[in-house]
């Protein structure tokens, strides 16, 4: 196939991602569900995303792992394939959620990851000189899918307390597995030689601080400390966005169920601009004030959502959510534009896997987030779950420095 321009791949990165990134949505899926079985509580839904997010990033790390022994395109038309088989199986769930936990929590979570994980390592080649801001942008495409299918999801199958959502959930299967069929023509890497434009013209942004594999990452304090910062504030994020229809709805209480997908949906719009800010960002200033930023912002939500709770202020949901939305937005582009920067390009698509499996653990916030909602039926406790992992994370921030390479 003819190489074509790389904004073309960045492009066809996008519409995958996009589509790949539906997990996100299951604040609003969830609501649709669970109305439907009204039995079940929080924490059980709750632990579907929290199923969704470890396989999610389980695709992510096989991907990486594989990434010179397997093309891209097929890891991209098996993404197709467990998304079409694992939404099949979720429509199969009856009153227990296990056909549900294996369908949308495990295949789906597979598909996703595989389809990010090529869409990573195969579209950022293209762009070396542009790490941030290609990060930002492939990643928007990740995160505003809840938004669109959130949206989509929300008109066609509402929380009525039927069982519309299964019908659903075939269609967006099927349409995945033929649109990533197509896709995975696109799926092909630079040449050994390929020289970026802006870097044909001068030399573009700074050479990495080190150049290593992952065992040499391993061995590095910087990557243990933004490994924990990582999973501290995807973990405060996922808090949010698990609970959002929940939060939404306990102050909206004469708010409809359209106007609530709306808003929960501002999270994605939000996250998916703050991932093209904060990417683009990284490249200008580096680091240390990228990721203090993203703290204020997450400082900032905190506050707010607190504030809209006690106040019933549904007003301030909306801006609360919608600065929620940029600081998670700042997270992901950072981890792929930092592990770029502090451990190189040559062994980036299995070093970039490794920062990812931060969601693993990270995943688990959502379903403490539902438990202490089954707990206290309020969502005070949950804020204030992810405004502590927020102070913890300044506490990172402040001894976290770019690694040196050894004198010889």
């Amino acid at each position: 196939m003819k190489k074509l321009n790389r904004w073309v791949y960045a492009i066809i990165g996008v519409v995958v991602l996009l589509f790949a990134g539906l997990v996100y949505a299951w604040s609003v899926m969830g609501k649709t569900i669970g109305a439907s079985r009204p039995d079940w509580t929080a924490a059980q839904l709750s632990l579907t995303f929290t199923i969704v997010m470890a396989f999610f990033c389980i695709g992510v790390m096989l991907g990486g792992m594989l990434n010179k022994k397997v093309k891209p395109n097929v890891y991209v038309i098996a993404s197709g394939i467990l998304f079409l088989a694992g939404f099949f199986l979720a429509g199969l769930t009856g009153d227990s959620p296990v056909m549900l936990y294996i369908g949308y929590g495990v295949l789906g979570g597979l598909g996703s990851g595989f389809a990010y994980s090529a869409v990573m390592s195969t579209m950022s080649a293209w762009f070396p000189d542009k790490q941030g801001l290609i990060s930002g942008i492939l990643l928007m495409g990740f995160g505003i899918s809840a938004f669109i299918v959130g949206k989509v999801f929300a008109a066609v199958a509402p929380p009525d307390g039927t069982e519309t959502w299964k019908a659903t959930l075939r269609i967006l299967g099927i349409v995945i597995c033929v649109l990533f069929f197509i896709c995975s023509f696109f799926f092909v890497k630079p040449d050994a030689d390929f020289v970026p434009p802006t870097t044909a013209k001068k030399k573009a942004g700074r050479e990495p601080a080190l150049e290593v594999n992952t065992a040499g990452m391993f061995k590095q304090p910087s990557f243990w400390l933004y490994y924990i910062w990582a999973t501290l504030l995807s973990g405060a994020g996922l808090v949010v966005v698990s609970q959002a229809s929940g939060i939404a709805s306990q102050v909206g209480t004469e708010v409809s169920a359209g106007t609530i997908a709306t808003v929960v949906g501002l999270i994605s719009v939000m996250n998916g601009i703050g991932r093209v800010i904060f990417g683009g960002m990284y490249d200008k200033v580096g680091y240390k004030v990228t990721i203090l930023l993203d703290l204020v912002l997450y400082a900032v939500a905190t506050g707010i959502l607190l504030l809209a709770l006690s106040t019933k202020s549904f007003v301030l949901i909306v801006i609360g959510f919608i600065v929620a939305g940029l600081a998670y937005g700042g997270v992901t582009p950072t981890n792929s534009a930092l592990i770029s920067d502090f451990f190189g390009r040559k062994n980036f698509p299995m070093n970039f896997s490794i920062i990812n499996t931060n969601l693993l653990i990270a995943s688990f916030a959502s379903t403490i987030a539902g438990s202490l909602y089954d707990k206290n039926q309020s969502y005070v406790a949950p804020l204030l779950m992810y405004g502590g992992l927020t102070v913890v994370g300044v506490l990172i921030w402040l001894i976290l420095k770019r690694p040196t390479a050894e004198k010889k």
